[in-house]
């Protein structure tokens, strides 16, 4: 029985050490990528973008000018939250709440994709506000 025990503790902490390290590289990836926005660098923004996002948008300049006026709090992302990782039916994604140039606070879902250049960015999905009562 101790064995067992063993064996399972012991599985559960390589788990978790592994998600653990899958999220602190998760962050890493659109933390890098935030910055690239505000600083203009959109060939390095374009290089987090998962190879299906590449496609869909064919080259750097397309993208970059997708993102200037679909997300407009990304582009001018003035402080960046990292909240809770998920698996939603197989696939991993990262809520960040991100607050605009003007202030204003959004909370974004990023789904992630590991590729063999690592965790890449497959998407990203503005999520409602949160109703705020007084």
């Amino acid at each position: 029985m101790t064995r067992i025990f063993a064996f399972v503790l012991g599985f559960w902490l390589a788990a978790t050490a592994v998600v653990a390290q899958d999220a602190d590289a998760i962050e890493g990836v659109i933390g890098s990528q935030l910055q690239a926005f505000n600083d203009r660098d959109v060939d390095g923004a374009w290089q987090y973008a998962s190879p299906n996002i590449q496609r869909l948008f064919g080259n750097p300049g397309n993208f970059g000018m997708m993102v200037q006026r679909g997300y407009p709090m990304v582009w001018d992302n003035a402080e960046v939250r990292f909240l809770e990782l998920r698996d939603v039916a197989g696939n991993l994604w990262q809520k960040v709440m991100v607050r605009d140039a003007q202030g204003g606070l959004h909370v974004l879902d990023y789904q992630m994709v590991e590729t063999a250049n690592g965790w890449q960015i497959n998407g990203v999905q503005l999520l409602p506000s949160p109703d705020v009562g007084a």
